[in-house]
């Protein structure tokens, strides 16, 4: 498992040798950098922290500083030398599950190159917020009768629950609400493109979110032979 955050550029489109026409999304990824390594022995289970996107340092808290090794080593706190001058200071952390963590070194940098065209990858984000929207929106409701004297009713959720049984709503009723602004996950994406130059990359199809936002690119969990 490998992965890399990065930030949602916008869709455009490429053709391919055959002369199609491709859908993608470009992603500028990485670089990061290895922040810590957890292990099971010590936290439980195995994941990396990936730093992205650097920051002038006082832009961050006193304890983002001391995270990422930039406060200075005293008498009192001679601990303070872990990462060191091997890591800028970031904007973003996330963590990144990995099966083995022995190939990553505190301080590593990790590029857009882990990852060549034809691979499939996963893309998360935070999908776009639609506010409050109704049933009809929000979970495809056809509403009610557009005659026979519904005229105020077309966009009505309808009857929400029986009578003396079971005499309550059930809960996860699908209803109006918030829409939209949660985490999200686009599955089995192809790559079609990568440029570690330039540090982009671009991959099949729509992924979550707005231009500018935070995505992690990870290697998908189901693979095609």
């Amino acid at each position: 498992m490998k992965g890399i955050i990065g930030r949602k550029i916008g869709m455009t489109q490429l053709f391919a040798p055959d002369g199609t026409v491709v859908p993608v999304t470009i992603i500028e990824a990485g670089p990061c950098f290895v922040v810590q390594r957890k292990t099971v022995e010590r936290d439980g289970y195995n994941a990396i922290q990936l730093g992205f996107e650097e920051v002038e340092p006082k832009k961050l808290t006193r304890p983002e500083r001391g995270h990422l090794g930039l406060l200075k080593a005293d008498d009192k706190h001679p601990e303070r030398k872990r990462l060191g001058e091997a890591v800028p200071p970031l904007r973003v952390l996330r963590e990144i599950r990995l099966s083995n963590v022995q190939d990553y070194q505190e301080g590593q940098k990790i590029t857009v190159a882990i990852f060549s065209p034809g691979e499939w990858v996963d893309v998360t984000g935070i999908s776009k917020g639609k506010g409050f929207q109704g049933g009809v929106k929000r979970h495809g409701f056809a509403g009610g009768p557009k005659t026979h004297g519904q005229s105020d009713r077309t966009r009505a959720p309808g009857a929400i629950g029986s009578t003396t049984t079971p005499g309550r709503v059930y809960k996860g009723l699908r209803m109006a609400g918030h829409m939209g602004n949660r985490r999200v996950t686009a599955s089995h994406l192809r790559v079609v493109l990568v440029d570690p130059e330039r540090n982009l990359i671009a991959v099949r199809g729509a992924v979550p979110g707005h231009k500018n936002g935070l995505v992690i690119v990870r290697e998908a969990r189901k693979q095609v032979k």
